[in-house]
């Protein structure tokens, strides 16, 4: 019997996956493929050829499905073309490579992309990534790319300088400097608060958004809400209400830290959007609680929570309780252009995280894998 490889278990997962929210699997399945490249015929019995960063277990996909009120539920890929061999630089050429190919085949522009891809390219990346790209799967429509670059691949000092240059190219320094002013710590610039993603929606349309991220390490609710508040939208109600349930009733989160995201648009001297990312994993002790708190949100929010089911029932392989970072990250989304909820799944393909009740007791085990291999866990 031909072993299972990387693809095979990926687009099993997506395969399903589409089914439970009701988008046809062709197209997505298509661009997971090449998507893959090199990696996706490499048998999961052989260890990751490379530590993405993507997923605690090195899968270069994670999985999500995002709820809205304004439209059915979508399904989103965030993944990481491997080189062959890989590494940072050999994965951001092939990356480039990937959209280079799809540019024309799905209709994307990369004008704003290229008037800032000097600032973002050098023969020696560092960081945990150089460059990162998502499909958005909605029913009926054209796939959406966006693509993810990395602030800090010329080094964590730089960032600041770099983002800036980026954005006034683009025409949105002022609201650069704003978010700045209420998502800073003071003093904190490159140290507890960093500049971790920039991100670019590869289409023309009114909605095309710049998006920033600011990584928040040992963060309290009320610098989060202070974060958020330059956002119009952003109700401080709602977002210390979304960080009590999927938080656990924390007040402050030192472990894993929060990211919260801000949506860029021309012609606005402020973000218009806010997302806040909760790395739910950290502060559970299993899935089974992690859903638990998803449900609570979903609830909340008055999204369908058999969506949710389906779309678990579509990637587990195991009981929920069982693990812990199926559910990796639970987002709110706060004002344009589509306010909801996103619940993010791992595909698990190298390696299952014990649930945090055995983790001590475990002392330095090795880790129980989808296929039966025993792994290393991720650091």
């Amino acid at each position: 019997m031909d072993e299972v490889s990387l693809s095979d278990h990926l687009c099993d997962q997506l395969r399903r996956l589409c089914g439970a929210v009701g988008i046809g699997p062709a197209e997505p399945l298509d661009l997971l493929e090449s998507l893959l490249g090199p990696a996706g015929p490499q048998p999961l019995s052989a260890p990751p050829s490379w530590p993405s960063n993507i997923a605690d277990d090195h899968s270069p996909v994670e999985f999500s499905v995002a709820f809205s009120p304004t439209e059915p539920p979508t399904v989103r890929i965030l993944g990481e073309t491997l080189g062959a061999p890989p590494s940072r630089l050999a994965n951001m050429l092939a990356t480039q490579r990937f959209l280079d190919i799809h540019a024309h085949r799905a209709g994307l522009s990369t004008s704003r992309l290229d008037s800032v891809r000097d600032l973002f390219a050098t023969r020696d990346p560092q960081g945990v990534f150089a460059l990162w790209c998502s499909l958005v799967f909605r029913n009926g429509r054209r796939p959406e790319f966006k693509v993810y670059l990395n602030p800090e691949l010329r080094g964590v000092d730089r960032a600041p300088s770099l983002v800036s240059e980026a954005l006034h190219r683009l025409g949105l320094g002022r609201s650069y400097q704003a978010m700045l002013d209420h998502g800073i710590r003071p003093g904190e610039l490159g140290h507890r608060d960093r500049l971790t993603f920039f991100a670019l929606d590869l289409h023309d349309s009114a909605q095309a958004r710049v998006k920033l991220y600011l990584t928040h390490h040992d963060v309290q609710v009320r610098d989060v809400i202070r974060a958020a508040g330059v956002v119009d939208d952003a109700d401080a109600n709602r977002l210390a209400e979304f960080c009590a349930i999927a938080g656990g009733d924390r007040t402050r989160f030192v472990g894993l830290p929060l990211v919260g995201s801000y949506t860029l648009v021309e012609g606005v001297d402020r973000p218009v959007g806010y997302s806040l990312y909760v790395p739910i994993r950290g502060y559970v002790d299993d899935d089974e609680e992690a859903y638990d708190r998803v449900v609570a949100v979903l609830d909340r929010y008055g999204f369908d929570r058999a969506v949710l089911d389906r779309a678990l029932a579509a990637v587990a392989r195991r009981p929920l309780r069982d693990g812990v970072g199926l559910i990796p990250h639970l987002s709110l989304r706060l004002g344009a252009p589509r306010p909801g909820v996103t619940v993010y799944l791992s595909a698990e393909a190298y390696q299952v995280r014990p649930p945090a009740r055995h983790r001590l007791s475990l002392d330095g085990a090795t880790l129980t894998t989808p296929t039966g291999r025993a792994g290393a866990g991720h650091p």
